[in-house]
């Protein structure tokens, strides 16, 4: 490609920020940004973030950790709702680009997003949130159980969607066909024993609208051991909602929990 096809004639417009990633992106953006061709997801009006909001009675001065933002549309919600500070951190490159560009747009002024492996930055001793959105990451680890132990040491309170293993739902689900998942393996992290069903991403791989994790397979918890891990780590005084087995992706759930640990980091 030569260089002068990089250049942008046109009059500058938010637009034009939008089609550096044309055909990616998955979430439309808000009034009165609605009209900009991008995705079609309502992600900056999701309900699974004003129901969380409800269930902590509000996000007004909270830190916040935000565990894949992907396009930015949760960063936003959750500073439109009083957020003091969200500091969101994004693997994946090209989605980190779409959040600066919905950063620009959108002027959001206490959206920190940073380009890295969340599971290294909570690894690594730091600062304290009162709450962890992680809304659509838990099912792309390989090692889910990690991850909710490591939020569990820094944050009392966490948001969490995630799709989840049922056998039963998932063995005629028409969209996890094709030997996406390919068996069980039992493991045990920090005492807590559970089972692990591997999904493979297959052609998934392909596609440049793919936001899964930086491997070519993640596993899967059941249901009922992603509850057991949260309590497990001290989390407890769960709510629950969006309860769906018709999902076309799988079946999933949100929660909220709340860690009563004495001298844990974090607590609105």
């Amino acid at each position: 490609m030569d260089i002068i096809e990089q250049y942008v004639t046109s009059y500058p417009s938010p637009q034009n920020l939008v089609d550096l990633f044309g055909g990616e992106w998955l979430s439309r953006f808000p009034p009165p940004h609605d009209d900009l061709t991008g995705g079609t997801v309502p992600l900056f009006q999701d309900s699974r973030i004003n129901w969380a909001g409800r269930c902590i009675g509000g996000f007004a001065g909270a830190r916040v950790l935000e565990l894949g933002p992907l396009e930015g549309g949760h960063s936003y919600m959750l500073e439109q709702q009083g957020a003091a500070s969200i500091m969101a951190i994004e693997a994946n490159s090209r989605s980190y680009m779409k959040c600066l560009i919905t950063k620009e747009i959108l002027q959001l002024q206490r959206v920190r997003f940073r380009l890295g492996d969340f599971i290294e930055y909570l690894r690594e001793p730091d600062e304290a949130f009162d709450i962890c959105i992680a809304s659509g990451v838990l099912y792309h680890m390989q090692n889910p159980a990690e991850l909710i132990g490591l939020i569990a040491a820094r944050v009392n309170r966490i948001m969490l969607w995630t799709h989840y293993y049922d056998e039963d739902v998932i063995r005629a689900h028409p969209n996890l066909q094709g030997g996406k998942f390919s068996g069980r393996r039992s493991a045990e992290y920090e005492g807590f024993p559970h089972d692990l069903y591997r999904l493979n991403y297959l052609d998934s791989l392909k596609s440049r609208k793919f936001a899964g994790a930086a491997a070519t397979y993640s596993h899967w918890m059941t249901r009922s051991d992603i509850l057991g891990c949260l309590e497990h780590f001290g989390y407890g005084d769960f709510q629950i909602a969006f309860e769906d087995k018709a999902h076309p992706h799988g079946p999933c759930f949100a929660v909220v929990g709340t860690r009563q640990a004495v001298g844990s980091p974090g607590g609105l």
